[in-house]
């Protein structure tokens, strides 16, 4: 090759690898499992023909993968030494380049379908944040992207009998936690260089929820919304202090809410002890749950699985996994059907290219195209049960198993 080409070859590379968004919070980089600028994601795959590279990660955790440029970040638990890590992954090539202990502390008690490493990590490009339990307390750390320890805190105590998952998300100059808990409950603003307290509001019901907040400008303000302590509510993410709020419709939640900017609603799912969804108008003020509810279901409502927006269309996978999609501005069911046999679903939807994806804790993931039939385009198997939901860079598939994390793609 000529050097011309070669230079032209490099530049083009490095305008595909800018071009493509990072994958750096809990469900992608706008928290809500959408993925732009991916025309090439695998949609049908043979995983021993297409699987890029597979790498054995270490421990135990349902965590997402994050990406930021060239590295991948993921953490895990180690039963034997009862630590909690941060692991470094290349990838283009799929080696482990390092793995930094962050916290030894004796291991807490979980639900069947948690782990000690459920919370997933953020990063802005400078610093990674992370999130576990340290006995009673909840442990927040910040990590150089070389894993270096910057600082870490205990910013709150936490109780929870199923253990804890709720992830970071950044916002300015602060990481925002939720705090729900069986006790004196809070969502808690942290300084991203130090660690210190910016504010901290209390929630009314002192009752555990396991959700990750989105973060939206709608009209000009600005809302952390969130599900969980008997309500669904937003808050301003600058002083923590609440917008609206939404009473009910259940005791406990898991699942983030989505957004859907076109038609200017909100949409949440929640599972136990009752099962609903919900399309919330987000302009409101004070209490609005008479007021704001658009429209409801309660039929085939998931619980940890996170929905997915995609158009005109809201879907949802319930935990046992039957699959619903609904017209999105009037709640219209389009269709209801399970899409596998026997398989249970945890992972959370992603949407690229118009087509929704679905993995199933067997590692089945379904590809359904939205519409008023249900339309399954492709169905590929991972070979080994996933718990954690899917991240994507390009236009590359990368799906963490309860052994091996997976690169799929061209």
């Amino acid at each position: 090759m000529t050097r011309p080409f070669l230079i032209l070859l490099s530049l083009a590379l490095a305008a595909s690898v800018s071009a493509s968004e990072n994958w750096p919070g809990w469900r992608g980089p706008r928290g809500d499992g959408t993925v732009e600028g991916s025309p090439k994601l695998p949609v049908e795959f043979d995983i021993e023909k297409d699987a890029i590279w597979k790498t054995k990660v270490p421990g135990v955790g349902h965590a997402s993968p994050i990406i930021w440029e060239d590295r991948i970040y993921l953490v895990s638990s180690e039963e034997e030494s009862a630590s909690r890590s941060l692991i470094c992954v290349d990838r283009k090539s799929g080696d482990l380049l390092w793995q930094k202990t962050v916290l030894k502390s004796e291991f807490e008690g979980i639900h069947r379908l948690n782990s000690r490493a459920s919370s997933t990590p953020a990063t802005d490009g400078e610093q990674i944040y992370l999130s576990f339990l340290d006995g009673e307390k909840m442990f927040i750390a910040a990590y150089d992207m070389e894993g270096n320890e910057i600082w870490n805190k205990h910013p709150g105590v936490f109780s929870s009998k199923h253990g804890y998952c709720s992830s970071p998300v950044l916002w300015n100059d602060k990481v925002i936690i939720n705090g729900d808990h069986d006790g004196d409950a809070y969502i808690v603003a942290l300084d991203k260089e130090t660690g210190e307290q910016i504010w901290k509001t209390d929630r009314p019901n002192k009752t555990r929820s396991y959700c990750t907040p989105i973060l939206r400008t709608i009209d000009g303000r600005n809302q952390l919304i969130l599900s969980g302590s008997l309500s669904v509510a937003s808050y301003d993410p600058d002083t923590g202090e609440q917008h609206w709020v939404i009473d009910g419709p259940t005791e406990q939640f898991v699942a983030s809410l989505v957004y859907n900017e076109e038609l200017n609603l909100l949409f949440m799912t929640c599972g136990f002890p009752d099962k609903h969804m919900l399309a919330i108008r987000p302009d409101g003020s004070g209490n609005v749950t008479d007021t704001h509810v658009v429209w409801r279901h309660q039929v085939g409502a998931s619980y940890v699985p996170s929905p997915i927006a995609v158009g005109d269309y809201f879907l949802v996978v319930a935990d046992n996994g039957v699959a619903s999609c609904f017209r999105a501005k009037d709640g219209e069911r389009m269709w209801r059907d399970r899409l596998g046999e026997t398989d249970k679903h945890s992972a959370s939807l992603i949407a690229a290219n118009g087509l929704a994806y679905f993995t199933s804790d067997r590692g089945v993931i379904t590809v359904v195209k939205p519409g008023p039939e249900l339309e399954i385009v492709a169905q590929s198997d991972v070979g080994e049960n996933v718990f954690a939901s899917p991240a994507v860079f390009g236009d590359q598939l990368f799906v963490r198993g309860e052994e091996n994390l997976f690169c799929i793609g061209e």
